[in-house]
């Protein structure tokens, strides 16, 4: 295939099973100009260079437009109104400094190690729950049994969002997490469902919010809702409806990913499952490992405010830039037997929650979460086995995991 459509290749669903050749191929040149004129960007020196690089922006999303509805009243005025509101207050990933930093800033203070480190007996008991819902069956589907409903459980006790509501998520965090996909986030028909799925999440959780203000209980969301010392809010209303949601959407979609693929590769290295069945101790060093071997997100998107001139090559002024994560976690030019999966190599400085300013602000849930949920799977499932490899996979490209995960067990102990 031609060089200049090799991130298309990525792209197409029948490749996302095992994308790693591509990405191989697409290492031979670090910087990449596509057919469509975006830049490929795929070795780890190059990522790392352009991570912290002010002349790289965020805000790369397409402005939001509602689709026509026939209503003059909604398509000349109310609409165009969100549609102004919406993308002058988009979620922090897709925001720069000093927007970036300010939003940043206020949901470190809340989304503290404390607190982070307070959900861990939550989790252990959910994670036991949901394996004993296991017993007496002799398959499972560890997306649908487990990898799913335990991130969205911890997500929602840690924002305070109420138990019975957690099932409306599924279908709004699934739709707006298209927004990373570049395929999809320039497709109108996408755009129309995105856009309808933003306006269902945010009446929610303006709604949600209200409440949390008039009944404040200990949870993230009522602390993000309180007024700063000096009597203000902390953040506007609308940041606030666009971090909520981010917090919900974010604090999910990449844990299912990194359960999942983690309980995939040690099914694929048998002698690696009974390692850490037998020494749970291993387990950060397993996560870190999957982190770059097999991460949950494998690129996000940038895009070029001035011309860069990177390792021999120019990304041009106005160019949508791809930083391609994963294929810098398997660059050999920076890992040893970079396509081995191997717990005990040193310095694994990965990209898998991504890296400068916008640096998973959940990658320490998402450490506890997976840990836990690995040690109890290694611990009490009996023999379990892939049954079928590879399993049929999630569409988007860049949050790339298994949609299903079908595992053979010999019981529950």
């Amino acid at each position: 295939m031609p060089e200049d459509t090799l991130f298309a290749e990525v792209l197409d669903p029948a490749n996302r099973a095992d994308p790693y050749p591509i990405y191989a191929r697409l290492r031979e040149k670090p910087v990449s100009r596509q057919s469509d004129g975006s830049v490929v960007v795929s070795t780890h020196a190059a990522i790392r260079s352009l991570i912290f690089d002010p002349r790289l922006s965020s805000e790369d999303l397409p402005p939001s437009r509602r689709p026509r509805t026939g209503n003059p009243i909604k398509d000349w005025l109310l609409n165009p109104i969100k549609d102004r509101i919406v993308t002058a207050h988009r979620p922090l990933i897709f925001r720069d400094p000093p927007d970036h930093d300010t939003l940043r800033g206020v949901v470190m203070r809340e989304f503290s190690v404390t607190r982070v480190q307070a959900l861990r007996q939550r989790v252990e008991r959910d994670v036991d729950a949901l394996i004993e819902g296991c017993r007496g069956r002799d398959e499972i589907c560890l997306v649908e049994d487990f990898s799913y409903p335990l991130p969205v459980a911890v997500i929602c006790d840690m924002l305070g969002v109420p138990e019975k509501d957690e099932p409306q998520f599924q279908s709004w965090a699934s739709q707006l997490a298209t927004a990373l996909e570049p395929d999809t986030r320039h497709d109108e028909a996408s755009r129309h469902r995105t856009a309808a799925a933003f306006d269902a999440i945010s009446g929610y959780m303006r709604a949600l919010i209200r409440e949390k203000r008039r009944r404040p209980t200990p949870d993230l969301l009522s602390a993000l809702a309180a007024p700063s010392p000096n009597g203000k809010p902390a953040m506007g209303d609308f940041d606030l409806i666009s971090t909520a949601i981010l917090l919900l959407v974010a604090g999910h979609e990449t844990t299912v990913n990194l359960i999942t693929n983690g309980m995939l590769t040690l099914l694929r290295h048998p002698h690696e499952w009974d390692k850490l069945r037998a020494d749970p101790e291993r387990a950060p060093r397993v996560i870190e490992e999957l982190l770059r071997y097999e991460p949950p997100v494998h690129f996000r998107t940038r895009k070029a405010l001035g011309t860069i001139e990177i390792a021999g090559h120019t990304i041009p002024k106005g160019a949508p830039v791809i930083l391609l994560f994963a294929a810098a976690n398997r660059d050999p030019a920076r890992f040893a037997h970079p396509g081995r999966f191997d717990p005990d190599r040193d310095d694994v400085q990965h990209f898998g929650f991504g890296g400068g300013l916008h640096y998973c602000m959940g990658a320490p849930l998402a450490r506890i979460e997976t840990e836990i949920a690995l040690v109890a799977l290694s611990r009490r499932l009996v023999a379990p086995r892939l049954l079928s490899d590879p399993p049929p996979y999630r569409s988007g490209a860049s949050l790339r995991g298994p949609e299903q995960l079908g595992i053979g067990i010999g019981g529950v102990v």
